[in-house]
């Protein structure tokens, strides 16, 4: 089973790539509009397109399964770009229909959590990037990440496994109403031994 990366050359549709998530931060998507939008030549728009391709798994079904760059797919999609390049990680085309999910769960390519972060069914899984619901947490871990508040990780999925812990902390109301005063909040939780077994954890040293 090849887990090696092939881009692809051909540009696959952004409608037919099938998400492994069920949520992302429209504030986070909103970020990536306004960059995209700043690209004014097109030979800069395809440049940064080469520079993202969206890590994709081939699927029993024919189909490609996006494991990362959701929010670069919606944001795409919603600035009007109708095709983006791909990089294969995986080929499961030979796997049983029935066993699909199973496998992407044990190997970490699917994150079957809802806005609550909720686990739910894998057919509960949208079936475009257009159907993904906001989660404001999610926009606040990209923000803290970006900020400083932890680094980036391999771990899959990790600013979920951040939006997670704040969700925790703080009410998705105070999200929404004072962004700014939930982004300095989020920044002394990350810092603190809550957060240590977190990916990407950069509190202060130990002095033992």
């Amino acid at each position: 089973m090849t887990n090696t990366r092939e881009p692809m050359i051909k540009p696959i549709p952004i409608l037919s790539l099938r998400p492994t998530q069920m949520t992302v931060g429209l504030r986070e998507v909103k970020e990536k509009r306004k960059r995209w939008r700043e690209q004014k030549s097109k030979k800069k728009q395809a440049e940064l397109l080469g520079k993202h391709m969206i890590p994709v798994v081939h699927g029993p079904d024919e189909r490609y399964y996006v494991v990362d760059h959701h929010h670069l797919a919606r944001a795409l999609h919603d600035e009007g770009v109708t095709d983006i390049l791909v990089t294969v990680i995986g080929d499961l085309t030979m796997v049983d229909r029935d066993a699909f999910w199973g496998v992407m769960d044990n190997k970490r390519w699917v994150y079957p959590y809802d806005a609550k972060g909720e686990r739910r069914h894998f057919k509960d899984i949208p079936k475009s990037v257009t159907d993904l619901k906001d989660d404001p947490f999610r926009s606040l871990a990209g923000e803290l990440r970006r900020a400083g508040g932890f680094a980036k990780d391999t771990t899959p999925f990790s600013e979920f496994l951040w939006a997670d812990f704040l969700r925790r902390r703080m009410s998705s109301k105070s999200v929404d109403e004072n962004f700014a005063k939930a982004m300095e909040k989020s920044l002394a939780l990350a810092k603190s031994k809550d957060a240590v077994y977190l990916p990407g954890w950069c509190g202060p040293a130990s002095d033992s």
